[in-house]
């Protein structure tokens, strides 16, 4: 398994060189959407239903299980290595090979294809999904082009990528992957006042987005701040499956505030 505090990082494997333009490839890191199975792709769908084996963590697996006839490989973080060992085995026979992610592996997967890519030492053709940050954005009008997008849900160090909130705070639109459970919306919204940024700013927590009970919280970055500080499940009122919208200072025409709204 990897040291995430004393590196290497598997997403500098994963990021080191462009994909190879090998069409032959039977090796493929899937984004599965946010849950909703009408946001998988064609074609992520087709690589899960052709592979003749699917590692991924339980929870990714257990959505798609019934869209493939391939063995399951499954895992938690205890247990990944030995998936992952198991996995790179039947690709070395010859096996089509699928790893499924949640969301887009462009967003937040690049560790988990890095260690997929590192243990069968072959690339890997990533087949970008549906990510609850593109559903975020829509919900918080917020364009991708001028938005600042920062995924703390990983393993590691954060700091970077705090300063670069900091940095873009009430100038661009924030979109933000909390982590469970040390950095969760509440701990950015503290951070980010603590920077100097503006407590009026609009802020959205949007969670479990595309399942049947996504809820949606509006509020402000001020009053989000107050509830910092928990490090557990049972002291943030937000779900792991969290995305923080936080707007620039120019409000919106028909602005409306309220909270835990389902979708």
């Amino acid at each position: 398994m990897y040291d995430l505090d004393s590196g290497p990082d598997p997403a500098t494997v994963a990021t080191a060189t462009p994909e190879p333009t090998d069409s032959s490839n039977r090796l493929y890191a899937v984004g599965i959407g946010p849950g909703d199975l009408e946001y998988l792709t064609p074609r992520g769908e087709r690589a899960i239903r052709e592979a003749d084996v699917v590692v991924g963590f339980e929870t990714v697996v257990e959505y798609v299980a019934e869209r493939t006839d391939a063995d399951l490989l499954t895992c938690g973080y205890r247990d990944e290595a030995e998936a992952l060992s198991r996995f790179a085995d039947r690709v070395a026979d010859g096996d089509t090979g699928t790893a499924v992610l949640m969301g887009d592996p462009n967003h937040s997967g690049y560790q988990f294809v890095g260690k997929v890519q590192a243990v069968v030492d072959a690339s890997v053709r990533v087949i970008p999904g549906i990510s609850s940050l593109q559903v975020a954005a829509s919900r918080a009008r917020t364009p991708m082009e001028e938005t600042t997008f920062v995924t703390l849900h990983k393993s590691g160090d954060i700091a970077p990528d705090l300063r670069r909130l900091r940095a873009d705070v009430g100038e661009r639109h924030l979109l933000v992957l909390p982590r469970p459970y040390d950095w969760m919306p509440e701990d950015v919204a503290a951070d980010l006042i603590e920077a100097g940024a503006p407590a009026s700013l609009d802020a959205l927590v949007m969670e479990r987005l595309t399942h049947d009970d996504e809820t949606e919280t509006r509020t402000t970055l001020g009053e989000l701040a107050t509830d910092a500080g928990g490090s557990s499940i049972d002291e943030t009122a937000f779900s792991d499956l969290s995305v923080l919208a936080v707007r620039t200072g120019e409000q919106p025409t028909n602005s409306e505030s309220e909270t835990s709204r389902p979708r």
